[in-house]
């Protein structure tokens, strides 16, 4: 490690340290046997820790930075694996996080915009509406009336971020390199992947671009309102948009008091999630409650209304057909087509066993049907999921962390609403329709819709391409034919003079044995009736007469 990352981890323990957090590390069950570490704890000795466990815990993440702010509001949508009071401070990082001054906020406006606020704005409230580990939101009204809202990023937030990151590098490589099992989780790659998403959320020109794409995904839909966001005004640091009024989420209170369906709330925000993952391939990838709010004008048909879309979600079109045959296949419990699928996408080595994986996806898996969510937890099923990954060599696939994190918050939000909500039974009719719409002959209809701009474009030019393929297919053919014959020639010759080569060796075999009888003649004892000379001659002779005409071949 450098030392700047060197001093970062030692600010990290002062800071635990100053929040009392490794009292709370001891009590956990692992280190309970060495509990006795807290007497040589002398700092403990002047001034004891104040505030509850979740205060010091939410205190200590505020104190680290937005990094660790993101960690936490994840943890917040995690009541299932957090005790209650835990995950109630927790849940105050949302959009509770310290604000900083409104007089920066207005300093920074004018800077970026490059005016007054007084040319742009009939009024901006210097008192934040809400604050957030990255940036704070303030309300405004512009010139002809309109109610808005500015974000605004926190002066110097990304040298702290840049920090944290390159910490982040530096774990990652080290538990790569001396933990090989964690190699398969391929940390440095989600690191790359969280890098992408957090720079990409200091960006609030791409924010807006979001916002805009995501408006104009569910425009006039009864299922989720996206806020306008008013360009003119919005730079790099700086956005102003549309102000919204609803019920947060998380006042599950407030909702039952106002006699919203819950069911139909927690039925709807499913649909909104597989909506955005499979009709769009376009998805908000930071549904925390702290961003979410409900519409309750009309109980019976509550409406979503989304912020904060910095972290956006996308899905490759190979990722994406193999991620929705996946869900089909897991609702429909076709668990030989869940591990066939995880072969074909190369999730798992060619060489795994299809009965063994299947039977091992069967296990994990068929426990959580036909059971309410209450009963249920994503994190323990992903757990169990990448234990049995780990057995046959299952790479996590860092371009579906942000969905994991989305499915998590989902499944979070839908406890709180209607805890008995059967997320499966809810998730597979749309599904089973989405699956039936892009293999079918809409489907078909909708794609020659989309291509024949291209097609009306490229048509009056298709005969021209069509002759001109027809030519380069003819010459290529005549290419063809001259190898081949010239192949053909070269075998011929190759025949030819394989043929010289047996004749010169037969001729020379028939000279070499008259020699051998003419020689031998005095010597040798009559072995044939016949004289040995001229059987010698006529040996000889058709000797000559195979090599002249070898010869005479060349």
């Amino acid at each position: 490690m450098r030392l700047r990352q060197l001093l970062r981890v030692g600010r990290i323990n002062l800071v635990l340290l100053r929040h009392g957090l490794d009292e709370l590390l001891l009590d956990v069950p692992l280190f309970r046997p060495v509990r006795w570490l807290k007497l040589f704890m002398f700092w403990r000795w002047l001034k004891a820790p104040s505030g509850t466990r979740g205060e010091r815990i939410r205190g200590a993440l505020e104190d680290l930075g937005p990094i660790f702010i993101k960690f936490g509001q994840i943890l917040s949508t995690r009541r299932d694996l957090l005790p209650p009071d835990i995950a109630a401070e927790l849940a105050r990082l949302q959009d509770q996080v310290p604000p900083f001054p409104g007089a920066d906020a207005r300093r920074i406006v004018e800077a970026s915009l490059g005016a007054p606020l007084e040319t742009i704005f009939a009024h901006f409230d210097e008192t934040p509406l809400a604050s957030a580990s990255i940036a704070q939101v303030h309300a405004a009204e512009l010139l002809d009336g309109t109610r808005a809202v500015v974000k605004v990023i926190r002066p110097g937030i990304e040298k702290i971020i840049r920090d944290d990151i390159q910490l982040m590098y530096a774990i990652a490589e080290l538990v790569e390199r001396y933990i090989p099992d964690a190699r398969r989780l391929q940390p440095r790659q989600v690191v790359a992947e969280f890098e992408k998403t957090i720079y990409d959320e200091l960006d609030l020109m791409r924010e807006a671009a979001n916002a805009s794409q995501l408006k104009r995904n569910f425009q006039n839909s009864p299922l989720l309102h996206i806020p306008e966001v008013y360009w003119p005004h919005v730079r790099r640091n700086v956005m102003v948009m549309e102000r919204i009024h609803g019920i947060p989420i998380s006042d599950v209170a407030q909702l039952r008091a106002r006699g919203v369906d819950m069911r139909v709330l927690a039925e709807r925000g499913v649909e909104i999630f597989f909506t955005q993952v499979f009709r769009d391939s376009f998805f908000h990838a930071d549904m925390h409650p702290g961003n979410i709010f409900v519409d309750a004008s009309d109980p019976a048909n509550p409406k979503y209304i989304a912020v904060d879309f910095g972290i956006v979600g996308t899905l490759a079109p190979a990722d994406h057909r193999y991620l929705a045959e996946n869900f089909i296949a897991f609702f429909n419990r076709d668990y030989r087509r869940v591990a066939e699928l995880h072969i074909e996408s190369g999730w798992v080595p060619p060489h795994t066993r299809v009965n063994e994986f299947e039977a091992a996806m069967r296990t994990v898996c068929e426990p959580i049907f036909e059971r309410p969510l209450r009963e249920i937890s994503f994190g323990n099923l992903l757990l169990r999921l990448f234990q049995t990954g780990r057995r046959f060599d299952m790479e996590i696939q860092p371009q579906l962390v942000l969905l994991q994190k989305t499915l998590l918050n989902i499944e979070g939000l839908g406890r709180d609403l209607y805890p008995e909500l059967d997320l499966w039974k809810t998730a597979k009719p749309f599904m089973e329709r989405w699956m039936h719409e892009q293999i079918g002959f809409a489907s078909a209809l909708r794609r020659i819709r989309k291509e024949l701009p291209i097609w009306s474009e490229r048509l009056p030019g298709l005969p021209a391409r069509i002759n001109q393929a027809l030519d380069d297919l003819s010459a290529v053919r005549q290419q063809l034919q001259r190898q081949v014959e010239e192949l053909q020639r070269l075998q011929e010759e190759e025949r030819r003079g394989n043929r010289r080569h047996v004749t010169a060796i037969g001729g020379g075999a028939l000279v070499l044995s008259a020699a051998v009888l003419l020689a031998g003649e005095a010597s040798l004892p009559r072995l044939l009736p016949t004289d040995e000379s001229a059987l010698a001659w006529l040996l000889g002779g058709l000797g000559l007469i195979l090599l002249l005409a070898t010869w005479l071949r060349r």
